[in-house]
């Protein structure tokens, strides 16, 4: 408990202090390139704070060139720093509308490129879906957690159906990855923080263009699992 509040004592300043470098970057830089530079920045100072490392695997298997829709599980809170830090190329984050309205780190998001999904009603989700799958399509990779939520055990939640029709229209391969050690490092709910590893291993791609629904989430689904360390 105290290891983590000594943690959070330097990483609320620190992560507004990135924030405000990500927004004055995005003044200057409308790529996107300079705020995902500052979010690596982030994650890695975050990380090192924490006493956690990352051990990537399977970076052979992730393509060079072209968008492409990085899905796999979600075990904690150090899920997003070990992706940032693990994947080789610039890429955006969907996340929910809710987070790009908190001042400063809101407009941080906005001006790295990132994506806002709006799941208040259908009609509205549906809206930010499509011009979602546009963003992805003209060459935006994006990373998505299917489970949508972190899990309590380390086992895979169900997949939400949203994160594969957005696959489906905007037609670009999915990479999985599988995390494991995260829940390890910071439970879900808690506040304990331990040293370690967090390992990210990368699938080969899975092309979802025509491919049904159901069997493309069996497809990625399959290929997380069997990667998954039991715990």
């Amino acid at each position: 408990m105290l290891r983590a509040r000594i943690y959070l004592l330097f990483w609320i300043p620190f992560t507004l202090f990135c924030s405000l470098c990500a927004l004055v970057a995005g003044l200057f830089d409308g790529s996107g390139r300079a705020g995902h530079a500052v979010a690596r920045f982030w994650a890695t100072g975050s990380l090192r704070m924490a006493s956690v490392g990352v051990a990537v695997s399977g970076l052979e298997l992730v393509p060079q060139d072209g968008p492409v829709i990085y899905m796999g599980n979600h075990q904690g809170n150090f899920d997003i720093h070990s992706l940032t830090v693990a994947i080789p190329r610039t890429f955006s984050w969907i996340a929910k509308e809710e987070l790009f309205r908190v001042p400063v780190f809101g407009s941080a998001m906005r001006r790295a490129g990132y994506i806002p999904l709006n799941r208040s009603d259908g009609r509205k989700a549906l809206r930010s879906m499509a011009q979602a799958a546009e963003r992805i399509a003209s060459g935006t990779s994006v990373v998505i957690f299917p489970e949508g939520t972190r899990t309590n055990d380390g086992a895979l939640l169900p997949f939400k159906r949203g994160a594969f029709l957005l696959a489906a229209k905007a037609g670009v391969p999915i990479v999985p990855f599988t995390i494991n050690g995260s829940m390890q490092r910071n439970p879900r709910n808690s506040l304990e923080l331990y040293p370690g590893t967090v390992s990210v291993c990368f699938s080969a791609p899975i092309a979802s263009k025509g491919v049904p629904e159901g069997e493309l989430m069996e497809r990625v689904r399959e290929a997380i699992a069997a990667r998954l360390e039991v715990i």
